[in-house]
């Protein structure tokens, strides 16, 4: 018997255009959603207003329209911090993505001026085998640079992380430590509490990858208490090419910044310039002002009109409310691919323990082919490396076939995908 439905996905589909579309006959089924989600009408609304009512740049031009684009943006700035526990929006970095916000908080420690902040020979950066690319490359890369050590942590038979060994491997050498939260690839859900405990009392910052976090649960800084949290608008429901870089206010008042030009300068002379305080600094140039009120929401305080961002919309449905949704969808796929011959599933196997990513792989087939044939019946997943590619030697595959859900996704979507792969497996693969 199903369980009653624990948000109501069909009138949030409502807000969906592109979930009307077919591919070929078949009504789309989208379950690429930790690659990028799709965005609702309210947001798509913002970016039209935006341009054809307040578009100007920021912190420039006295005139009407550059006050009110600035007043909008440094909402959103405060909006996103709210959303994530941050104490103020000093704490907010709008950046291009998650991976731009890594390779700040990278190259920042590379080339600080503070000591303290800087990477030097001997020292060490503990990662996990479970990660991105983007929170890998940027640590081989500045760790070869500066002469420091890359240490790699590695994961149980379950998918989980070894934190015995995370802990055995910290010593007074360590800088810092970073980890994904949610591990785009197993879905394993990492205890980034005690993670940050480990790292700080070693004496070590925290970098947190959010990406595949924030948009799918509660997420508090406080209460992870990580020094940095990086994520992604474009997998919450906002544009492409707006992410959020939070930091420690402290660090980033210390920290260098990554890219240097018009903005983000107090003072400039021929012979040298100082920095305006966090979090402009770091958001050097002409900013993706749209990008961000379109994430963080804003209200012109003129006449009162909202804009209403991607963290405005979930809100109002309660990130918890988000995870207990995922949550559903996953327990139930998880059993029907548990059930399935020649299917196996990598990560934890308690929906409690992981989030909204099944990646699996058909034993004998390739999984490119899996998902072109689930394409073919409009089911939209992930195939391949999914930018982890040491983690898919670490679990021995050349790659696997990726589902990842998000509020718009049904239990009766999650039927028809398991009805079509189950014919696949049975007879389109022998």
């Amino acid at each position: 018997m199903r369980e009653p439905p624990i948000l109501d996905a069909q009138s949030i589909r409502a807000d969906f255009p592109i979930l009307q579309r077919r591919v070929g006959d078949k009504p789309l089924i989208y379950f690429d959603n930790a690659a990028t989600t799709h965005k609702p009408r309210q947001v798509l609304r913002t970016i039209e207003t935006f341009y054809t009512t307040y578009n100007a740049n920021v912190h420039r031009s006295p005139h009407t329209l550059g006050l009110e684009a600035t007043e909008l943006y440094e909402q959103a700035h405060e909006n996103v911090a709210r959303f994530i526990g941050a104490a103020d929006a000093r704490e907010i970095v709008f950046v291009r993505n998650s991976t731009e916000a890594i390779n700040l908080v990278a190259y920042s420690l590379l080339s600080g001026e503070n000591e303290r902040l800087r990477l030097q020979e001997g020292d060490q950066v503990v990662v996990t085998v479970m990660e991105h690319h983007s929170d890998l490359v940027p640590w081989q890369r500045v760790c070869a640079q500066a002469g420091a050590t890359l240490k790699v942590i590695d994961i149980r038979d379950d998918g989980t992380l070894d934190m015995e060994q995370l802990s055995a491997a910290l010593t007074e050498r360590t800088r810092l430590v970073c980890c994904a939260h949610g591990s785009n690839v197993l879905g394993t859900i990492n205890p980034v509490q005690e993670i940050g405990r480990l790292a700080h009392q070693a004496g070590a910052l925290f970098l947190v990858d959010g990406a595949q976090s924030v948009p799918h649960m509660p997420v508090d800084v406080k209460q992870i208490g990580c020094d940095f949290l990086a994520f992604s608008g474009h997998k919450m429901l906002a544009p492409m090419d707006i992410g959020v870089l939070y930091g420690k206010r402290e660090l980033l008042q210390e920290m260098s910044p990554f890219l240097y030009g018009g903005e983000m300068v107090a003072d400039v002379t021929l012979t040298g310039a100082t920095w305006k305080e966090p979090p402009w600094k770091f958001e050097a140039g002409t900013a993706n002002v749209c990008g961000g009120i379109a994430l963080g929401g804003a209200t012109d305080l003129r006449t009162g009109q909202h804009l209403e961002g991607a963290v405005d919309y979930l809100e109002r449905i309660s990130m918890a409310q988000v995870r207990a949704h995922e949550r559903a969808l996953t327990r139930h796929a998880l059993q029907g691919l548990r059930d399935m011959e020649r299917v196996r599933v990598y990560g934890p196997l308690d929906a409690d323990r992981r989030g909204g990513i099944l990646a699996f792989a058909v034993e004998g087939s390739d999984a490119h082919l899996v998902a072109h044939l689930l394409n073919d019946e409009g089911i939209a997943v992930r195939a391949g490396g999914l930018c982890a590619y040491p983690l898919a030697d670490r679990l021995g595959v050349a790659g696997t076939v990726r589902a990842s859900f998000y509020i718009y996704n049904t239990e009766d979507e999650v039927d028809r995908f398991l009805e079509v792969l189950e014919d696949i497996v049975r007879c389109r693969l022998l």
